[in-house]
């Protein structure tokens, strides 16, 4: 059988097991998707949200510490030696030296982003947690009557109708 024989059988495999209607990938209901019994709503704790957003700042903490190539081994002018290095080829008239600027920019640039963006989930989820409890502790203020007391069930009632 030639290639040409063989690709056209296979195309013509893949045309007929193509369906003509739209087809949405989706879970099955009752395997945890939240058309079935076993689908439940995401619930996080504050525990949760304390976890993840203390890994994202050890995770900065760790790259900014490790992964700064810019300003290691700098010297009193505060050049790392990587840049050194890429002046010292550049001077003696080896592109390697212009293709290390580059490398040494375009990591600590890729470097500067994922810092960004994990002080960013840090902040966010410190952000998420105190607004969760300033909203409780509006929501808790609203359903006490005006002397303290929780609010009888049937004056909640009326909210949730």
């Amino acid at each position: 059988m030639t290639f040409d024989d063989e690709w056209s059988r296979l195309a013509s495999d893949a045309r007929q097991r193509q369906s003509a209607g739209m087809r949405l990938n989706q879970m099955e209901p009752g395997s945890g998707g939240t058309g079935g019994e076993a689908g439940m709503d995401l619930v996080v704790t504050q525990d949760d949200l304390g976890a993840v957003g203390h890994e994202a700042f050890l995770l900065h903490t760790e790259l900014h510490k490790k992964a700064d190539i810019v300003g290691a081994g700098a010297d009193r002018d505060g050049e790392g030696s990587t840049a050194r290095a890429a002046r010292e080829f550049t001077d003696r008239n080896l592109t390697m030296g212009d293709e290390l600027y580059t490398t040494l920019s375009v990591w600590d640039a890729q470097v500067k982003t994922i810092l960004q963006m994990c002080a960013h989930i840090s902040n966010h989820l410190d952000y998420s947690k105190k607004s969760h409890a300033d909203d409780d502790a509006a929501i808790t203020a609203a359903l006490r009557g005006r002397d303290g007391t929780a609010m009888p069930v049937s004056e909640i009632s009326k909210y949730v109708r």
